[in-house]
């Protein structure tokens, strides 16, 4: 399905980011990963080969989509698609209920999630006019976006910024239709990554999401199970797909979801 396109994916070096990279690798595809640690860089670049690239960079300085992009067009010949994945919770800097967000919460929380998104998809978009060809752009939302769970999981900068990303990757959608450039939004609910770890730690947590998520058993999601929808939407596939966000949510969304009795 991505035989001879090279895919750009910011905060591919680890979690939903590597199993996309993977996979995008398995389709026939060459990678160029973006992430911030090294320990993870350099177990991306082992995983993925000689088909792969692992870059350090941060999502969050406006440059690092732009030297992607380039590493991209110089490694492998090509640029045909942006995965921007880089993302995290804001909790431990101040994200929480409305009435308990810090200043310094709030902004740290659109930075990391809405501004690095905004700096990858322009510096993508401006190759992509360039080359005159065509292209994929998929970010990262989340079901929180759409699908609030207040008892659990209520961090209000961090669902203002999923929800941003739906109406951000839209109007893009809307207005670069003409020129073949194509984005949509990939929409997991809990999964097992670094950013999950308070919850998938947590029984109580883990009892409610046992119902929340009822597919498959009831269970947390796993970087694999967005995998194939990113090869999807990134490949010539989804060629007549734009403006969309799939939920991978294992029912999240559908699902009321039981809590555990009081003890």
């Amino acid at each position: 399905m991505l035989q001879n396109k090279t895919i750009v994916i910011i905060g591919g070096t680890a979690g939903l980011g590597l199993a996309a990279a993977e996979a995008c690798v398995k389709s026939g595809a060459k990678v160029v990963v973006v992430g911030r640690r090294q320990e993870n860089i350099d177990a991306a670049q082992n995983s993925l080969g000689d088909a792969g690239y692992a870059l350090q960079g941060d999502a969050t300085d406006s440059t690092t989509g732009y030297k992607a992009i380039e590493v991209a067009i110089h490694k492998f010949g090509s640029f045909d698609g942006l995965y921007h994945v880089a993302g995290g919770s804001g909790r431990r800097m101040g994200d929480g209920p409305l009435h308990e967000i810090t200043d310094e919460g709030w902004e740290f929380t659109l930075n990391l999630n809405l501004t690095s998104a905004f700096y990858s998809n322009r510096a993508a978009v401006q190759q992509f006019q360039i080359q005159g060809n065509g292209g994929s752009i998929l970010n990262m939302g989340s079901v929180l976006g759409s699908s609030p769970s207040p008892k659990y999981f209520a961090t209000h900068a961090y669902a203002a910024t999923k929800a941003a990303i739906e109406g951000f990757t839209k109007s893009c959608a809307a207005y670069y239709a003409k020129d073949k450039i194509r984005f949509n939004v990939l929409a997991p609910a809990l999964f097992e990554t670094p950013m999950a770890q308070r919850a998938a730690e947590n029984e109580e947590i883990m009892s409610f999401i046992s119902t929340k998520q009822p597919l498959d058993g009831g269970r947390i999601g796993q970087p694999e199970d967005t995998a194939q929808a990113a090869v999807y939407f990134l490949s010539g596939a989804s060629k007549f797909v734009t403006g969309q966000v799939l939920y991978v949510d294992g029912g999240w969304s559908v699902s009321e979801g039981q809590y555990p009795p009081p003890s």
